[in-house]
C-alpha cells in the first residue's frame, strides 16, 4: 500500500505567554494569519484552522517533512514572541486518501470577516 506524507503542527498556548492588550493581540492575530497566507501561497501549507480548546489553539497540515515544517512553524510571529509553542508530527494516509484544493487564505481578521 502506498502512503501519503504530510505534516501536523499544532499551537499550544504557553502558559508563560506574554500578556497583551486589545490592540496588540489584534496586531499580532493579523500578523499570524498574514504569516499563515504567505506560507499557503509558497506552497508549503495546505490547511490550516484554530482550534476551541484551551491549550491546543490552532493546527496546521503541510506538505513538507517535520524538520521543515518545524522552521517554517517557528517563523510564525505569535511563536516568535513566545504565545504558542509548537508540536510537529508526521502523518501518514493511504494514498489519495486525502485532497487539498488551491484557496486564499484570509492575510488579517478583517479579510476573513469580509
Amino acid at each position: 500500500m502506498q502512503f501519503d506524507n504530510y505534516t501536523i503542527a499544532l499551537l499550544i498556548l504557553r502558559p508563560d505567554a506574554p500578556e497583551l492588550d486589545d490592540e496588540a493581540a489584534a496586531a499580532l492575530q493579523d500578523a499570524h494569519m498574514a504569516h499563515l497566507a504567505d506560507l499557503h501561497e509558497a506552497g508549503h501549507l495546505l490547511a490550516a484552522g484554530p482550534l476551541s480548546d484551551e491549550k491546543f489553539r490552532g493546527l496546521t497540515i503541510l506538505n513538507v517533512e517535520p524538520e521543515r515544517a518545524r522552521e517554517l512553524k517557528e517563523q510564525d510571529p505569535a511563536v516568535q514572541i513566545g504565545r504558542f509553542s509548537i508540536k510537529v508530527m508526521p502523518w501518514m494516509v493511504p494514498a489519495g486518501a486525502m485532497t487539498f484544493s488551491p484557496t486564499r487564505f484570509p492575510r488579517s481578521v478583517a479579510e476573513a470577516n469580509d
